[in-house]
């Protein structure tokens, strides 16, 4: 069982405090933004906890009138609200990897199945958006690669805010869709496959080694949204690391410098990630686990025809209103991966 620990948090924050009233703490600048970063993010937590501790005990008074008037309505809705709170404190407590507190980076590509594949690479980037507007969560689309005849064949955008890096790694894996395929004129049940890659988007200060020779660069059209501008010149830009295979690519600035310097930055966040699952696979085989992120092994099954079911394979967890989690209804699959994770139940 993951427990929120007040004391260990006030701790930390008293040891960031001393470390910030230290002689020369800004001679390095870098590290002094990070340690003062540290310090407001644990120090807003701390402050949630003892408010939500405040709220639970004036509940208990509440709770003991409304007993005695026969009105609890407004309590159990109370309790419900307070409930969700202390689930997401308890979320923040599970994010202790090196990048988790960051921002990320998301690319969905379209996997077998076609048209129905970059259909649902589409409604999988609706959902994700939906679900980081409603967590508060800013975004920027910084690339659109429109399929030949619907959706889309990639995607890749940012979500900035606490703990995006650290949430959204749950969603990292294959996602299958089994539907009634609205692109077959027999209107046949299909299953198509979309992979979601979730890389921390690292700040300039990281030092990440790229060797310029190990980079295959080209230009390209840019499609989709953005104007007459796209298609006229070549300002989309897609940079290949040979020795890794990753490709990245940016078109939603209007220069091919300025989307170059992007693609470049998502390139680094795309290699941070890829060192942080190298160790993964070490530590597992360490372990005597085997970790499979083939693109074959679908973490969360989405099925629409013949009923309506989402299913997360890893942690079996399911909700039978598909349409909701398609509109963003997500917290619970990452909640109970994060926990099972946090607690060794899953990879």
């Amino acid at each position: 069982m993951i427990t929120f620990d007040p004391d260990a948090l006030r701790a930390r924050v008293a040891e960031l405090e001393e470390a910030m009233g230290a002689p020369g703490f800004w001679d390095d600048q870098q590290q002094a933004a990070r340690t003062s970063a540290e310090h407001a993010r644990l120090s807003r937590r701390l402050e949630r906890y003892e408010r939500l501790s405040g709220e639970a005990a004036d509940l208990g008074e509440l709770l003991a009138l409304a007993s005695d008037d026969g009105e609890l309505d407004e309590v159990e809705a109370s309790v419900l609200g307070l409930r969700r709170e202390l689930d997401s404190l308890q979320e923040d407590s599970l994010f202790s990897g090196e990048y988790d507190a960051g921002d990320a980076v998301v690319s969905i590509h379209a996997g077998t199945g076609g048209t129905d594949a970059q259909d649902w690479t589409e409604i999988l980037l609706r959902m994700y958006l939906r679900w980081a507007a409603e967590r508060g969560f800013r975004t920027e689309l910084i690339e659109v690669s429109a399929g030949e005849e619907a959706g889309l064949k990639s995607a890749t955008f940012t979500v900035e805010g606490e703990n995006a890096y650290g949430t959204l790694k749950a969603e990292r894996g294959v996602h299958r869709l089994v539907r009634l395929s609205p692109f077959d004129q027999a209107h046949r049940r299909h299953t198509s496959f979309a992979q979601v890659i979730v890389s921390p988007l690292v700040a300039d200060d990281v030092e990440i080694e790229i060797d310029e020779s190990d980079l295959r660069i080209d230009t390209y059209r840019a499609s989709g949204a953005g104007g007459q501008h796209v298609n006229k010149t070549d300002s989309a830009v897609r940079i290949t690391h040979v020795p890794t295979g990753i490709v990245v690519q940016c078109q939603n600035e209007r220069s091919q410098l300025s989307n170059r310097q992007t693609a470049m930055r998502i390139l680094r966040s795309r290699l941070a990630e890829h060192e942080l699952e190298r160790r993964e696979a070490e530590l597992a085989q360490e372990r005597g686990e085997v970790l499979d992120t083939g693109f074959g092994s679908q973490i969360r099954s989405y099925v629409l025809h013949p009923y309506q079911l989402v299913k997360d394979h890893r942690t079996d967890v399911e909700e039978g209103n598909a349409q909701g989690v398609l509109d963003g209804n997500l917290d619970g699959f990452i909640r109970a991966y994060l926990l099972a994770r946090a607690t060794g139940a899953v990879g």
